[in-house]
């Protein structure tokens, strides 16, 4: 087998859907298997797959056991020499995958490549970095980022080296994958594909940006859909946010970590975040989430 694709789903049934009939439109001309890991969706997606698209492997976990873990059993799961990592809310057109797998083939030490990601209306997401660390990150976010999405809109920028690439549609060498560790299953969501390209890189392979390979990424589809989803998606971002600078950021960059989301807080609280039993308890999780930061 030369390609497993692996998918997780999380009651994601309406675009998980349209993600499986761009693949089935749009098949790799290697031979390919497509898994899809379910972490225990009530929407009724895992039945729909068997019903509708009845070459894919559904794979039901019991309770929702994250996106690293998932995508881990997908792993273990699957026979491919090489694996593509893909959320449910893509779109994958005609050969695509085919460029992705064919930049392997002329480069050894390749672990891992990644395509631009492109949102519904054209607008590029950045879907690649170097480091990561507090002033790395804001300068990331306000200073690469707008030039990186300019860029990309005027065709104004080629392959490069990346110290990471997004998950969302990340292509791996099973060899660097499997070297590297895996997923940190720590990371619930959000950091473990950072973390991933940092142990591959650790581990001697190259990572490569693609920006002639275009995926459409809606991003944030099951994060964002309800208020209540939007905190929990905040609170998760900072948990795995601590839990990677623990491992690779320096000591200065945790403790200014440390106060800005302390300093989130205070605005969150001026804004009437913690208002009423719903406030009160995100305001718990706040609490417990430094507390467990200061934690051995």
């Amino acid at each position: 087998m030369d390609l497993s694709i692996v998918l997780v789903n999380y009651n994601d049934g309406r675009r998980l859907r349209a993600c499986l009939a761009s693949l089935a439109a749009h098949p790799p001309a290697a031979e390919h298997e497509i898994l899809v890991i379910d972490n225990a969706s009530i929407d009724g997606s895992l039945e729909d797959v068997r019903r509708e698209f009845p070459a894919v492997r559904p794979i039901a976990n019991p309770t929702n056991a994250g996106f690293s873990a998932a995508n881990n059993r997908g792993v273990a799961e699957s026979r491919g020499r090489f694996l593509l990592f893909l959320n449910t809310d893509t779109l994958v057109p005609a050969g695509a995958l085919d460029a992705l797998l064919a930049r392997f083939a002329a480069d050894p030490a390749l672990g891992a490549v990644g395509p631009a990601l492109v949102h519904a209306a054209g607008d590029y997401q950045v879907s690649f970095g170097n480091r990561v660390g507090f002033f790395a990150q804001i300068f990331q976010k306000f200073a690469l980022n707008p030039r990186h999405k300019r860029a990309l809109r005027l065709r104004r920028t080629g392959e490069r080296e990346a110290g990471w690439l997004s998950a969302a549609c990340l292509l791996c060498r099973r060899e660097a994958f499997e070297k590297a560790g895996g997923f940190d299953e720590r990371f619930f969501i959000y950091f473990e594909d950072i973390d991933l390209c940092a142990r591959i890189r650790a581990a001697g392979w190259r990572l490569l940006f693609l920006p002639s390979v275009e995926v459409r990424h809606e991003g944030g589809a099951t994060t964002t859909a309800t208020p209540e989803r939007r905190a929990e998606s905040r609170i998760e971002y900072r948990r795995s946010q601590l839990y990677y600078y623990r491992k690779h950021a320096s000591r200065a960059s945790r403790r200014l970590l440390r106060a800005s989301i302390r300093a989130s807080i205070a605005l969150l609280r001026l804004r009437g975040a913690f208002r009423g039993e719903t406030g009160r308890a995100l305001a718990a999780r706040y609490r417990a989430l430094l507390r467990e930061e200061k934690a051995p």
